[in-house]
């Protein structure tokens, strides 16, 4: 079987893939008394895609999405707050992501390393989109 090349029309070479992998951090998360009582490890990992002509172009960080601007809102709000759920702590981390309106889109996984015996970690992802 034949492999085709892509043509130009098949690439979109201004969409930037931002990834912040293995942002560690500790919180309040969880039902239990000792897991409302002691912060916990968590562990982040975010994919974002935004235009990134300008920046390209200009080589300026005013024309790019800072993403140590982001990472430090991120770090602030979680290790300031407390969490029931793992599914809504990484809504929310989701939601400040799409709440810069560069962001085309986001994939946002959370780890709580050692909630279970025997298991390295138990994750939730979910992913937002301005795109149709």
């Amino acid at each position: 079987m034949a492999l085709h090349a892509l043509n130009d029309q098949h690439l979109d070479h201004d969409l930037a893939t931002i990834r912040i992998k293995n942002l560690r951090l500790r919180t309040y998360i969880g039902i239990k008394d000792e897991e409302i009582q002691n912060r916990q490890d968590v562990v982040i990992n975010v994919t974002i895609r935004y235009r990134a002509e300008r920046a390209v172009k200009f080589d300026h960080i005013e024309q790019a999405l800072n993403y140590r601007t982001i990472t430090k809102h991120l770090i602030g709000y979680v290790e300031d707050n407390r969490f029931l759920l793992l599914e809504r702590m990484t809504r929310e981390v989701l939601d400040i992501i799409m709440g810069y309106e560069q962001v085309l889109t986001a994939e946002v996984e959370i780890d709580k390393p050692y909630a279970l015996r025997f298991s390295d970690s138990v994750s939730v992802t979910l992913s937002d989109s301005r795109l149709d």
